[in-house]
């Protein structure tokens, strides 16, 4: 259930309470949330009626790629960058936004294909670990219990 979903059906839950006449403290504890919301939404209810609690339509420019296409966004994404013809596998935002405009056909900025990647996919900004292929923990691990020493008595 989404933030919006869960805040909705609080109200309404609070909304089923006033109805059958429960205090705000007991209506606050039995939805997760403070007194001064239950008086606000009460206020509104008692002015208004229930239909004023309910979800509204969000409002503003409707987003460039609808549901589905951002199921095909992920689909592919998914696929690894390598399987778009990059390089390496890994991605940046300016590959994504290529890999956008191909399976959608719908050009993003940088920004928006931040926000498509962290808001509606849900993924986080995740970076390489910087080490050497060739790394060796046995011979790190005895350089910094021989050498290390040796070479920081000399100072």
């Amino acid at each position: 259930m989404s933030r919006p979903q869960l805040a909705e059906a609080r109200r309404v839950r609070a909304v089923e309470l006033f109805e059958e006449g429960a205090s705000n403290a007991e209506i606050a504890r039995a939805v997760g949330v403070c007194s001064e919301s239950v008086r606000r939404w009460r206020r509104v209810w008692e002015e208004e009626g229930a239909s004023a609690l309910r979800r509204r339509a969000a409002t503003g420019r409707p987003p460039k790629l609808d549901d589905d296409q951002v199921e095909t966004v992920r689909a592919a994404l998914e696929r690894g960058a390598r399987a778009h013809g990059f390089e390496a596998d890994l991605w940046t935002l300016e590959r994504v936004g290529v890999v956008v405009d191909r399976v959608t056909g719908v050009s993003l900025s940088r920004a928006s294909v931040w926000r498509l990647l962290t808001g509606r996919l849900g993924w986080s900004l995740q970076r390489p670990e910087r080490r050497a292929r060739e790394r060796e923990e046995s011979e790190i691990a005895r350089w910094i219990a021989h050498e290390w020493p040796r070479i920081k008595k000399g100072r």
